[in-house]
């Protein structure tokens, strides 16, 4: 008993355990909780990559719940030492090396002192943005693709922001666009095209790509658009940073007022966003007030439009010249046609007698108007044939490299490099494209090690049991369009 006569038991209550199901002021108070507080905690008490979901739940909501709520608040969520250590964990662990040579083992030998450096180099502003390095990579059509190369700890603060801002435009951006989103893959890009096609009244296709898209991207625009949602001036800076840094070309610093490099953990949000004001929100309103269906599917810079009538299509793209030309983009000539396409394309062009209905690549494919067993309308998707002739010369240069390589390593490679082609390419009614892809990659591999040795004793009963062995079967992996689940149209 104290001397207010009452024992101790009654003023202190027996404190709970951490995991307590109450909040600590209510439990502590013996009192119920207060007007919207939940049982459940928001926060973790670690830090871990579902902290950093946690910690962002609330931005997302806000986002979700007010579409023109400016946010002012969002760069201590990019410099928490836990964003950055879930952005360093999320980055290829054999990913190249930037200028300063830093590679992904060599930071995590002392991952936390570094992290906890570069969130107060963040805090304090003293960060800063080094040039990438330029490489270029062969396109299938003969041209070439620069791709820079950023240091680590840009990827790390890259990707710790795209993370924060993905929160925000996850929310705004359209149902259409797939590229290089949270939860989307080209496969839905593929299945949403096919479901579109199949289902709505689509007799025209526009098959478009913007010419040098990441090159042009103009940065005052980028901004501006970036504004829209974001007034935290530090994020806004953050991105000029990178934006100006620069490319490293053959020894030369070179600087542009246009451009975003290409293979920066940041740059296809980026190109999103600059796309999503430019063209999503412009032809979503055009679709509203025009006649007939429309359908879209956008993949980062490739898109694909369908019409159901031909002078619909044809005022689309030319306005859509015309939009994109007041923002500093042109529609590549090249690769934007205009063709007759869907379930009445061949009747139609059979009674004009201009031949079969034309065909349309998008994302690896190569769709054509096709019948199935029972004489009804569907879209056959098979790889391109550049794609996949390109692929196997690609084997063939590594086998002659590795040819006298002992056969577990060559088989290994190869394994891979046919699993990762069944992966993707393994669409319905693409088989015949599948089973020769393997063929070929069988038959140079029995050349290759035949000419190991003027002397080879490679017989063909041995080479059967090596393909068993470490070649796989290839297979349809992926279900019809209109079975997936997950298909957004």
């Amino acid at each position: 008993m104290n001397e207010y006569g009452k024992s101790d038991s009654s003023i202190v209550p027996e404190r709970l355990p951490n995991k307590a199901c109450k909040k600590a002021a209510e439990a502590m108070e013996e009192r119920e909780l207060a007007k919207g507080n939940t049982f459940r905690q928001n926060a973790y008490r670690t830090q871990c990559r579902a902290h950093a979901q946690s910690a962002l739940r609330r931005v997302r909501t806000a986002a979700r719940g007010d579409r023109k709520l400016r946010f002012t608040a969002l760069f201590h969520h990019v410099y928490s030492v836990g964003m950055l250590c879930t952005a360093y964990y999320g980055i290829k662990r054999d990913a190249a090396a930037g200028i300063d040579g830093e590679t992904w083992q060599e930071y995590g030998r002392n991952l936390e002192t570094n992290v906890k450096e570069l969130s107060q180099r963040l805090k304090r502003g003293a960060y800063r943005a080094k040039p990438t390095v330029r490489h270029y990579i062969d396109k299938p059509d003969g041209s070439s693709r620069p791709i820079g190369i950023s240091i680590l700890e840009d990827k790390i603060v890259q990707r710790a922001a795209t993370e924060v801002l993905n929160a925000v435009y996850e929310q705004d951006f359209l149902g259409f666009s797939y590229g290089f989103r949270p939860g989307r893959s080209p496969h839905h890009a593929l299945d949403a095209l096919y479901v579109g096609i199949m289902r709505k009244k689509v007799n025209w296709v526009l098959d478009a790509d913007v010419r040098a898209f990441f090159d042009t991207l103009q940065h005052e625009w980028l901004v501006t658009f970036i504004e829209h949602r974001i007034a935290d001036r530090r994020i806004i800076r953050l991105i000029q940073k990178w934006l100006r840094a620069g490319v490293l070309e053959d020894g030369r610093l070179i600087r542009s007022e246009e451009g975003t490099v290409q293979g920066g953990s940041i740059s296809p949000l980026l190109a999103n966003i600059y796309l999503h004001y430019v063209f999503d929100l412009w032809a979503e309103q055009w679709r509203r007030r025009s006649h007939g269906d429309v359908i879209m599917v956008r993949f980062a810079d490739d898109f694909v439009v369908g019409f159901q009538y031909r002078h619909k299509a044809e005022q689309f793209l030319s306005e859509l010249k015309e939009r994109f030309s007041n923002f500093g983009l042109r529609v590549h000539s090249d690769k934007t046609r205009l063709i007759e396409f869907g379930r009445f394309a061949a009747q139609n062009r059979e009674k004009r007698g201009t031949g079969k209905p034309e065909t349309f690549n998008f994302l690896g494919f190569t769709h054509i108007c096709g019948k199935t067993i029972k004489g009804k309308f569907t879209i056959l998707r098979k790889t391109i044939r550049k794609k996949l002739q390109r692929k196997l010369r690609e084997v063939y240069i590594k086998l002659r490299r590795i040819m006298h390589y002992p056969i577990p390593i060559q088989g290994r490679y190869l394994r891979s490099v046919v699993s990762g082609h069944v992966r993707y390419y393994g669409v319905p009614m693409n088989s015949s494209a599948l089973s020769v892809f393997r063929k070929e990659i069988c038959r140079m591999w029995y050349k290759a090690l035949r000419r190991r040795s003027h002397k080879s004793r490679m017989i063909w009963e041995r080479m059967k049991r090596l393909i068993e062995k470490w070649i796989p079967k290839a297979r349809i992996c992926h279900p019809y369009p209109t079975l997936r689940p997950s298909v957004i149209t």
